[in-house]
């Protein structure tokens, strides 16, 4: 990778803090440019549909109550992403649903844990969505949870934000860019205390969806394309 970043004209980071980990590895820190990911914003934007649960618990056969919190989480089932820490979580949330949204290894280990802690009716795992339900789920959740371990920008916080739906995930990688406030969400401890107690705070101060959504205006595929395109001009007239 050094090897690499030194022959390279320019380099590329999705974050803040993967810069700063480029440079403290070796890299010029002159050649590496901030470039964050684009979005689909027509696509991911907040969702009024009034029946959206109804609609959704139909078709994922998953009761999706309009009166109880609903909880999406947004990642490949393995131990890193925290969905452990999520389903323990639902103990300190009263009466809330959680949607875990994706597939992995662990799967069989978390439905376990999941009957064990009494909570088997209260999880659902949806495993991989077609791309177009993914803004239906974060549109009609309350908070996307994510007690990730290691993380560049992750897409779901990025996602879930422009679907206004506020995020509790913890303070690694780029997170403290996106969740700068409490409109954004929280930043929690890696531990099922701390994540309930930050979900609680969500949803006992809930902000609005249009609010959240605005503070990922600058994420869209027009303006990666655009940077991108500007970045390498600047390379090539250089």
């Amino acid at each position: 990778m050094l090897d690499a970043a030194r022959t390279a004209t320019g380099l590329l980071a999705v974050s803040r803090d993967l810069a700063m980990q480029m440079a403290a590895m070796g890299m010029d820190e002159d050649k590496i440019t901030l470039h964050y990911t684009g979005l689909d914003r027509d696509r991911f934007r907040p969702l009024e549909h009034t029946q959206l649960r109804r609609q959704l618990a139909g078709e994922l056969g998953f009761a999706m109550p309009d009166n109880a919190p609903l909880l999406a989480c947004v990642g490949a089932l393995i131990e890193r992403k925290g969905q452990a820490i999520a389903i323990r979580a639902l103990k300190e949330i009263p009466g809330a649903r959680l949607v875990l949204i994706g597939k992995g290894e662990d799967e069989s280990t978390l439905r376990a844990l999941a009957a064990s802690e009494g909570l088997e009716s209260r999880v659902f795992f949806a495993g991989s969505l077609d791309h177009d339900v993914m803004p239906l789920i974060l549109s009609a959740a309350d908070v996307m949870v994510l007690p990730t371990a290691n993380e560049g920008l992750a897409n779901a916080w990025v996602e879930a934000l422009a679907c206004g739906t506020p995020v509790v995930t913890c303070d690694v990688g780029g997170a403290r860019e996106l969740i700068s406030c409490d409109t954004a969400g929280r930043l929690v401890e890696r531990n099922p205390q701390a994540v309930a107690a930050g979900v609680n705070a969500v949803l006992n101060a809930s902000p609005p969806r249009e609010a959240v959504a605005a503070l990922t205006e600058a994420f869209s595929w027009d303006a990666n394309a655009a940077s991108l395109a500007a970045h390498y001009e600047a390379l090539l007239a250089g």
